[in-house]
């Protein structure tokens, strides 16, 4: 066996949270990062990755445990590789959250801010997701505990999560607390029923079995989806499956299945097949009904987006006689819940998919003043079709991570919206895009926004006006 070359740190204090959900000390003035270790906690750590400026470890023994430690409520801390900060008290994880919004504005972006306000906390901490996927393996991931005990240990069936970096291991879960019922009460039974049938669960190495996925999502209104994904069509196990389902979980609105037969797990071009009950359900913000189908995209934590949105709103500002462009609309769910205040909304989007959802949401609210086009941005979002589209006095900005293209921030500027609001998953891509418009806008207010407790990532949002 090759020997860890890497050295071995002696009684490490770990100092403050940092990025990705780990934590951080220094010693001899370079960084070390290691996971699941909380500021105050004293460790010694077996260095992995060594680099001029940090370095990366996990911890061999606790010295002294930090008093703000809490004790995590999941068996499965630790192990499947979410919910990194639940050994942290929701007050410390929210205060960091604040400070990196401010850090990353500053540091990156170099701006000008105005008092931030205090970040929006989720009142609900834990079963606050409302769409999770499970996958399936023939043998579930065995634990370090569990084969340092020595004991014997059986190759049984997974139905969980991957663990973090290995895309053939599963971590079989027995409960999440991320989701409410009955999400762990479907995963339970089904992976319960597939072993007592003998129904083989996919092995992605070996491209065999038939049980590959299931996504569960539970609805604010109560209403439930359930995805399904066989590896292979065979109808014979497929009636089995979903209809035992169907007739243990009769409340279930939508029971859908896929077929899944390709060397990965991405089913956007796979085609779903209505089991039972309708092809979507709905969430509800307000008098507002929003559908959701099996591809559509909805905001994994429905309560906290509502809070989201309003700060949206909030920003906005409209008294009704603004031409309003939400750009990167998704399913328009922003567009139409800002949309009773505005002249006009005009939505853009690159799923095609995600708009014909958006133009579906608008009529089943009676919304008949937006406009949804898709495309990508950089090429829909021009002069040309600014003038076809009109001079937008407000512009809503919520871009995936890597955040706004050039070519689209410069014909925004060209346009000369009199408001923006930029909402942001990642404040650093956040701060560098606010930048580039720092010599035409002003930042007026800003509001972090937590949306996944026990993580380390956090939602901003930016109110800017023309200078």
């Amino acid at each position: 066996m090759a020997r860890n070359r890497h050295p071995h740190l002696e009684g490490l204090k770990i100092t403050t949270l940092a990025a990705e959900g780990n934590a951080m000390g220094k010693w001899n003035d370079v960084v070390v990062f290691v996971p699941m270790t909380v500021p105050g906690d004293v460790v010694n750590v077996q260095i992995r990755t060594k680099r001029r400026r940090y370095m990366e470890g996990y911890v061999t023994a606790y010295i002294e445990r930090s008093p703000m430690r809490v004790e995590p409520f999941c068996s499965h801390f630790g192990v499947c590789g979410g919910c990194k900060w639940q050994n942290i008290p929701y007050s410390e994880q929210i205060a960091f959250k604040q400070q990196q919004v401010i850090d990353q504005l500053t540091r990156i972006g170099h701006l000008e801010l105005p008092e931030i306000s205090p970040i929006l906390g989720s009142a609900k901490t834990d079963h606050y997701r409302n769409k999770l996927e499970f996958t399936f393996a023939p043998k579930r991931w065995k634990t370090y505990e569990e084969v340092a005990a020595g004991a014997e240990i059986t190759d049984t069936p997974a139905l969980g999560f991957h663990i973090p970096g290995m895309f053939d291991k599963i971590l079989d879960i027995d409960y999440c607390h991320l989701q409410p019922s009955p999400s762990n009460e479907i995963r339970n039974e089904l992976r319960k029923f597939c072993i007592e049938e003998q129904i083989p669960f996919y092995d992605i190495r070996q491209h065999s079995g038939i049980m590959r996925n299931v996504v569960i999502r539970t609805a604010s209104t109560g209403e439930v989806m359930v995805i399904v994904v066989f590896a292979e069509d065979n109808q014979e196990v497929i009636a089995k499956v979903m209809g035992h389902i169907e007739a243990k979980f009769p409340d279930i609105t939508s029971l859908v299945y896929m077929i899944n037969d390709k060397l990965n797990d991405s089913l956007g071009d796979r085609e779903p097949v209505l089991y039972a009950g309708r092809d979507h359900i709905f969430e509800r913000m307000e008098s507002l009904k929003f559908k959701v189908g099996t591809k559509s995209f909805y905001q994994t934590n429905s309560e906290q987006a509502y809070e989201l949105y309003k700060v949206v709103r909030q920003f906005a500002d409209l008294k009704g006689d603004e031409v309003v462009y939400d750009l990167y609309t998704g399913t328009g769910t922003i567009a139409n819940f800002v949309a009773a205040g505005a002249k006009s909304v005009v939505g853009v989007e690159y799923v095609e998919e995600a708009i014909e959802d958006a133009k579906v949401n608008s009529a089943i609210n009676g919304i008949d003043n937006t406009t949804f086009y898709a495309g990508d941005m950089k090429d829909v979002m021009n002069d040309e079709f600014v003038e076809r589209n009109g001079r937008p006095d407000v512009v809503i900005l919520d871009p995936p991570r890597a955040g706004v293209h050039e070519d689209v921030i410069a014909t925004i500027l060209r346009a000369a919206p009199e408001r923006m609001v930029y909402v942001s998953c990642n404040p650093a891509t956040q701060a560098r895009d606010l930048a580039l418009m720092n010599d035409h806008y002003k930042i007026v207010a800003v509001q972090p926004v937590d949306m996944f407790p026990h993580t380390h990532h956090v939602e901003n949002v930016v109110k800017l006006i023309k200078r």
